[in-house]
């Protein structure tokens, strides 16, 4: 792993791997805390490293430093899941497989939950990162796979490792917007017509609200041929996104077609069942809507926004038993969700369950209020408006 002042959060990180791996490698990138001394104190080996604003330098000099013979690949904001180790440790006594992806959940992402990392593989001399963000083993993977035939890539089924840093408040903290973007650009100008960081930037763009900007990269990357199918699923979902931005519904449900029709890991498109499941419930079409949450839930039973979005619909409906279920199991899954708590407030009024409505309504103000959000005096004054005192 590569870090810069994460004293924070290295105990979970490197927690999670201890008694799992033979070694730890850290390179410190120029910290200004207590990170290389918490490193050392859990068994790492820790050394300096002069940051360059590329990453790809980085974890390819943190690569010079593993004697193992296969590598997993952590960042600090990242702890490895109990559960998939004795499934990582048989796949790395195949004898062919060059690289393992793992699938990664992104803890409270905005959008798609789940994505695909290239973050476990062998040791092999020509094997290296490239890309100065977004640093992946990738392209040298395909390399060496051209010139020696007998390597396989190998995939695991379950999550892997749960990430931190999508969340909105590290984001802010850490900035990362601007350095993707600065890295990716430069390595655009370079080249113009790598579909990966097409997608990347464009999608980065998108995020930032340069829809017609993200448009343009993300599209020119559809032109490219012979994209693998992970690429093209990025692609078309980030255009959903872009054109439900701009308005442009027909356009954006088509990209979401596009991306669901694809041959990948369920998980990875609950994004766009979910997302074309909220399209199909703006424009009217329920059962649409419907039968896209439905969809989501069979991939992933544990999806708390799927539960809640399905209550949505089901309230449009008029399936008032059938929505309050559902609100109260996105509540079971996530015990902080404000707006279910509010909307099962809401038809459980309907239903003529005041007392369960108030406590519901009362439970939602708390947590909009613990979560600094305005909703909380909105909702208020309105049951005040409507003679009920919390």
């Amino acid at each position: 792993m590569i870090v810069k002042n994460e004293e924070q959060t290295l105990p979970q990180c490197l927690g999670s791997v201890q008694g799992v791996v033979d070694e730890m490698i850290v390179l410190d990138t120029g910290s200004s805390d207590r990170t290389p001394d918490v490193a050392r104190k859990l068994g790492a080996e820790v050394y300096p490293f002069e940051w360059c604003y590329d990453f790809a330098k980085a974890r390819n000099e943190a690569l010079k430093y593993v004697r193992s013979n296969w590598v997993l690949v952590l960042d600090a904001d990242e702890v490895l899941v109990p559960d998939i180790v004795p499934l990582l440790k048989q796949a790395i006594q195949h004898d062919r497989f060059l690289l393992v992806n793992l699938l990664r959940q992104e803890v409270g992402a905005a959008q798609s939950p789940y994505s695909q990392v290239s973050r476990l593989f062998r040791r092999h001399p020509n094997l290296c990162f490239s890309r100065p963000y977004h640093a992946l083993v990738d392209d040298s993977v395909t390399r060496i796979m051209s010139q020696e035939p007998q390597w396989q890539i190998g995939y695991l089924p379950n999550v892997a490792i749960l990430h931190q840093g999508y969340q909105r408040s590290a984001i802010a903290q850490k900035d990362k917007f601007a350095q993707a973007q600065t890295a990716m650009e430069g390595f655009y100008n370079c080249h113009p017509n790598d579909p990966y960081v097409c997608s990347k930037l464009g999608a980065l763009y998108v995020e930032t609200g340069s829809w017609q900007r993200g448009i343009e990269l993300l599209e020119k990357g559809l032109k490219r041929s012979g994209l693998n199918a992970q690429i093209l699923y990025e692609l078309h979902y980030h255009l959903g996104i872009a054109y439900s931005k701009l308005q442009q519904i027909p356009k954006a449900i088509a990209h979401y077609q596009a991306a669901i029709g694809l041959s990948i890991y369920p998980l990875l498109k609950l994004g766009a069942y979910n997302n074309l499941g909220n399209l199909r419930q703006a424009t009217g079409d329920l059962n649409g809507a419907k039968m896209a949450y439905e969809i989501a839930l069979q991939i992933d039973p544990k999806f708390a926004a799927g539960y809640y979005n399905l209550g949505m619909t089901l309230k449009a409906m008029g399936l008032l038993n059938e929505a309050i279920a559902n609100y109260r199991q996105a509540i079971a899954l996530n015990s902080n969700y404000a707006e279910a708590y509010q909307n099962l407030g809401v038809v459980l009024l309907k239903s003529g369950k005041l007392n369960d409505s108030l406590a519901a309504f009362k439970q939602a103000i708390a947590l909009h209020e613990m979560q600094s959000s305005p909703e909380a005096e909105r909702l208020r004054q309105g049951l005040e408006g409507m003679g009920f005192s919390l």
